[in-house]
């Protein structure tokens, strides 16, 4: 049986380095469904508790909370805006959250983050790792990519330590999901 894996870019920019860093991780795993979320394919107004009063939650909401429902496992990589993690994902996080409070539906997930500078993230991974577990997020691994263009590429990361890291991580994703489907099977 093939697993589900939904990689997020959390990022709202066309050209997102997370989002390119999601999918080609996600494409590592092995013998799986790749689903791609685009949180520009989820547009949604900025959360209020007034709107949710005057309209109710946003079908777009529900429809990525429903993704994430269908999957096996996650790979969520953030962008870091100042330090935190972009106002696009965290609205959408926000909106799921007043559907569910556990929106990560204890999926094994791999968070990662990336950046053009030398840091890599580390804040918004720091942030999130602390953050995400108390809305059902099971994170079994985390990678942060520093100097992005310095070192990615189509074909894989360029450095070999990276690289290495990274398929380490791909690794404990896979065991987890798969420990998760024996579990319930």
């Amino acid at each position: 049986m093939k697993a589900s894996i939904l990689a997020i870019g959390g990022s709202n920019s066309r050209n997102s380095i997370n989002k390119i860093l999601a999918s080609y991780a996600a494409n590592l795993i092995e013998k799986a469904d790749l689903r791609l979320a685009d949180l520009n394919d989820f547009e949604l107004p900025l959360y209020s508790s007034d709107i949710e009063k005057a309209s109710g939650i946003p079908e777009n909401a529900v429809k990525f909370l429903e993704l994430i429902k269908a999957a096996d496992g996650i790979v969520l990589s953030l962008a870091e805006h100042n330090g935190a993690f972009s106002v696009a994902f965290k609205n959408i996080f926000d909106w799921m959250s007043r559907i569910d409070k556990n929106v990560w539906q204890n999926k094994p997930m791999l968070l990662m983050a990336t950046s053009p500078g030398s840091r890599g993230g580390a804040n918004v991974l720091r942030t999130t790792k602390e953050l995400l577990p108390y809305f059902g997020a099971n994170i079994v691994a985390d990678f942060s990519l520093p100097s992005f263009y310095e070192n990615f590429s189509q074909d894989g990361l360029k450095n070999k330590v990276l690289n290495d890291s990274l398929n380490q991580k791909i690794t404990l994703l896979q065991e987890a999901i798969a420990a998760k489907h024996e579990i319930l099977t």
